[in-house]
């Protein structure tokens, strides 16, 4: 039985862990070792962020894979939390999809409780602490690990946060990539990012750095022209964030083959 007190707290994670706890996702009970286990589990996989001149650039391609196949070729992986943030997720596709959920209704409850918005060091203290209480599962296979994006008005700037399994949070200075193919897209990043990007630079290094993912990783869909399948792609900036439009990503991946076409 919730208090009166318990619900007016601003933090309706903890309102759960309090008064519903079936509520929230559980699969401690589960033993993920035991042979009767099938490890059909959809599982996102390439997701990253790269900053800019005016902001930060967050994409992420559209393949969900259960072992060596096709789950799903148009999940989404990328979401717009509020106007100032993107969560970005990569891992077991339902724990992850429900981590959104969680931390947007978490974030609408403390305003609409406290009257003001958590500051971006504030959402990403209480993501790390969401992601903390997921261990179990974690621990069990089901990992739900996110990349949380920002733009932080009073620098001008875009802020990436990236975290471990047990909720340790790091911020990254100019670019990261996680998932399956988070390292091949690192590694294109690495040699493409320079400081000070303009807009489309960096919409089209992130489309890149997917693109050599997917030619690497078996479970990083690349573009399918075929299908009209490309990847997400959402822009932070003082304006808000907007979604990179899909025919501009579908030019640019042309001009990206042709490229690579001549370099051959």
């Amino acid at each position: 039985m919730i208090t009166l007190e318990e619900a007016a707290e601003s933090s309706f994670f903890s309102l759960l862990l309090k008064g519903s706890p079936h509520l929230l996702p559980n699969y401690q009970a589960v033993d993920l070792t035991h042979p009767a286990w099938k490890a059909d589990v959809p599982e996102g996989t390439t997701v990253l962020a790269l900053k800019y001149d005016a902001g930060a650039v967050v994409a992420g391609d559209r393949m969900a894979v259960e072992g060596f196949h096709v789950s799903d070729r148009r999940i989404e992986k990328v979401y717009a939390i509020d106007d100032s943030t993107v969560l970005a997720i990569a891992g077991a596709a339902g724990p992850c999809i429900e981590l959104v959920k969680l931390f947007k209704t978490e974030l609408e409850h403390y305003e609409k409780i406290e009257g003001v918005s958590l500051s971006l060091e504030g959402k990403a203290n209480k993501l790390s602490q969401m992601i903390r209480a997921n261990f179990p599962m974690a621990a069990q296979g089901l990992v739900a690990i996110p990349l949380f994006v920002g733009y932080e008005a009073g620098a001008g700037t875009g802020r990436i946060y990236k975290y471990d399994v047990t909720g340790g949070r790091y911020e990254e200075i100019s670019y990261h990539a996680i998932g399956s193919g988070g390292r091949d897209a690192k590694n294109t990043l690495k040699k493409l990012y320079k400081d000070g990007l303009p807009k489309d630079d960096a919409v089209r290094y992130a489309l890149e750095a997917l693109f050599d993912a997917s030619e690497e990783d078996l479970g990083t869909g690349g573009p399918d022209f075929f299908r009209g399948i490309f990847p997400t792609v959402k822009v932070l900036s003082a304006k808000g964030i907007s979604d990179f439009p899909e025919t501009q990503i579908r030019e640019t991946y042309s001009a990206i083959l042709q490229g690579k076409e001549i370099r051959a």
